[in-house]
């Protein structure tokens, strides 16, 4: 009988075995249903992974050359669907720059609000995901308590709670609700409240803090050579928020500050997102407090703006000038423009070219999921496989961004 060839490592005995190749994914939880991690593994030791997106792909921005500028943002909206309205405010941001427009300072504040409350509905989801992947059901049950209250919030602005289409060329579709204010500083206290218990639940949890604490460990330097931004970049130390580093909106006008971790590991991306949300509703408060009770949202120019109902039953100016922004679309200056904006995950940026017609000649979207995921090997290689789920979810890949 062939004796066997055994390795006596440290008084551990370890048979020789050929790596494993494991498929986790698409269909698997842990996947979000679109991405596949083909991992080689020795024994639980991850060798090596290739992550691959490619099973969400819409033709996202063909679609979007399709339409007129405006009916880009049902697109929009399905980028990050976990906070579209900042994937509204970014779009609609981007093509009023190429107009020169500058929107009323009532929409200004109103959109900072809605984006903010996004915010929030982002991090809850993707921290309370977190907790629920690794068997803290509890705290995740509370943190998507506290997502529906803000979707609560914005269902009552929006007539939607996912996917709003709410923003406009201009401003946005509707002025602000009477009860606007007084519903968003009960949501948002509440909401607090259920952050501030989630977390002292979860991190006086060892079982919870050891499969985070220096897993997914990765440097300043690296993350910027993989061109990451948003919370995940933050958590490895640098204070980059296009918020204070390129304002846009009323954001040079309210006090905030920047949440950082120390180390670049998962408990960090973990800790940046709650500490995001607490800031969140100081910008909010800001915002409600210097918004007026009374003021347009939306600029007074026919050549973007669509006309009141009452104008195109009652006008033939009216009746025109709908007809040829539904059928023709707003004509956008010839030319080209990058505009980015800080979304849920980091920048967001919109490359639009203009021909001059009502139709978009190019959409380039920058989405932030798809820039971040292209670290995620980087991050496992070397880790367990009970490594991946937390590793994967501290990275909030979105099906939506993903789709290049």
């Amino acid at each position: 009988m062939e004796s066997l060839d055994l390795e006596l490592d440290e008084g551990h005995l370890e048979l020789p075995a050929e790596p494993m190749r494991l498929m986790m994914g698409p269909s698997h939880p842990a996947m979000h249903g679109t991405v596949r991690c083909i991992v080689d593994l020795s024994g639980e030791t991850i060798l090596k992974v290739d992550v691959q997106i490619g099973y969400l792909h819409r033709g996202f921005e063909k679609m979007c050359e399709r339409g007129t500028w405006a009916q880009v943002f049902p697109y929009v909206d399905r980028l990050n669907y976990v906070s579209p309205m900042l994937n509204n405010v970014g779009y609609a941001l981007a093509v009023e720059k190429m107009c020169g427009i500058v929107v009323p300072d009532r929409c200004q504040w109103y959109r900072m609000v809605l984006g903010e409350l996004a915010r929030i509905s982002d991090h809850l989801t993707c921290d309370g995901a977190m907790a629920m992947e690794l068997g803290a059901f509890t705290p995740y049950l509370w943190l998507i308590k506290a997502r529906e209250m803000i979707w609560d919030v914005l269902e009552e602005e929006t007539g939607a709670r996912l996917t709003h289409s709410f923003g406009r060329i201009g401003g946005m579709a509707k002025p602000p609700t009477a009860q606007f204010k007084s519903l968003v500083r009960h949501s948002v206290s509440s909401v607090l409240r259920i952050v501030d218990e989630s977390e002292k639940m979860l991190l006086k949890n060892r079982i919870f803090i050891d499969r985070l604490e220096n897993v997914g460990l990765i440097s300043a330097a690296d993350a910027i050579s993989l061109a990451w931004t948003g919370p995940i970049l933050r958590a490895t130390g640098v204070a980059y928020d296009i918020r204070k580093t390129q304002p846009y909106l009323k954001y040079d006008e309210v006090d905030f500050d920047v949440p950082v971790g120390t180390k670049g590991d998962t408990l960090d991306r973990f800790l940046v997102r709650l500490a995001e949300i607490r800031q969140s509703a100081r910008i909010i408060e800001q915002c409600l407090v210097r918004m007026a009770d009374e003021g347009p949202v939306n600029v007074d120019d026919p050549r973007v703006m669509l006309p009141e109902k009452e104008s195109v039953y009652g006008t033939i100016e009216g009746t025109i000038q709908h007809f040829k922004l539904i059928m023709e679309g707003a004509k956008v200056p010839k030319g080209e423009v990058y505009s980015y904006t800080e979304a849920g995950n980091g920048e967001l940026g919109f490359y639009l070219v203009s021909d001059g017609s009502g139709t978009p000649a190019r959409v380039r979207i920058r989405p932030p999921a798809f820039t971040n995921t292209s670290g995620l090997s980087q991050l496992l290689e070397g880790r367990m496989i009970s490594d991946i789920v937390p590793i994967f979810g501290s990275i909030n890949m979105i099906g939506g961004e993903c789709d290049h």
